[in-house]
């Protein structure tokens, strides 16, 4: 993999285009956004991003999840993409569910990295094989995610930077709430056609700026951009 911008490097470290440290901002931890598109912008093949996927993909998600204190992931794309536990130690996962449809006997619980995230008024969990989950609270009818993030040093002590995952919904609640500071979006050589799901689904209209922070590209022409939002 080799960086085109900000300046040509031959060849780059995940971990250093990736990682360091993010700022808070207002009092919250930062927030990005990771994602993977097909160039006529599905971000799913049947149902699932592995398609659009390869390796370095995957290296760069790790990077990711290696800087990042806590992952927010929607309920539906936890059961669609399989999510286990989390390979870096110490990263908390948390599932972002307005029904509390969710596996509580499933491997991300009982290793002990995942929460739940729902609204105020929804049901109860039932207990998993290791006892009582962890639930995070906010909101009416439908998960607040501000109210989410002000709560997440209940469960991560300080958290300074915040992942979310997806799906599309999750990301448009974000968006809404104007809490994105960062989106990493990998863009897949390829074309889906279809109508499978953007980066976001069931956002207000909006036009919301981002600055290139870095672009690289592999050799199968996967691009891996990094934006942030810009100023003003």
């Amino acid at each position: 993999m080799r960086q085109l911008v900000p300046e040509a490097l031959p060849t780059v470290d995940l971990d250093d285009r990736y990682g360091g440290p993010r700022p808070r901002v207002e009092g919250r931890p930062w927030v990005g956004i990771c994602m993977i598109a097909s160039l006529d912008g599905s971000t799913v093949v049947d149902g699932r991003s592995g398609g659009l996927s390869n390796p370095d993909d995957v290296a760069v998600l790790g990077a990711l999840r290696r800087a990042a204190d806590v992952v927010l992931v929607g309920a539906g794309t936890i059961r669609a993409e399989g999510y286990g536990p989390p390979k870096h130690l110490g990263v908390r996962i948390g599932v972002v569910t307005a029904t509390g449809d969710v596996d509580v006997a499933g491997p991300l619980f009982t290793s002990g990295a995942g929460f739940v995230v729902m609204p105020e008024d929804g049901p109860r969990l039932p207990d998993g094989p290791g006892g009582p989950v962890e639930v995070l609270r906010a909101g009416t009818g439908r998960v607040d995610v501000a109210g989410a993030l002000a709560g997440l040093g209940r469960i991560v002590d300080d958290p300074a930077f915040v992942q979310v995952e997806g799906g599309p919904r999750l990301n448009a609640s974000f968006i809404d709430a104007g809490l994105v500071d960062e989106l990493n979006l990998t863009v897949s050589p390829r074309l889906v056609g279809g109508g499978g799901p953007r980066l976001t689904v069931g956002a207000e209209s909006t036009l919301l700026g981002f600055e290139l922070a870095h672009l690289l590209v592999d050799e199968r022409s996967f691009l891996y951009t990094r934006w942030i939002t810009a100023a003003g």
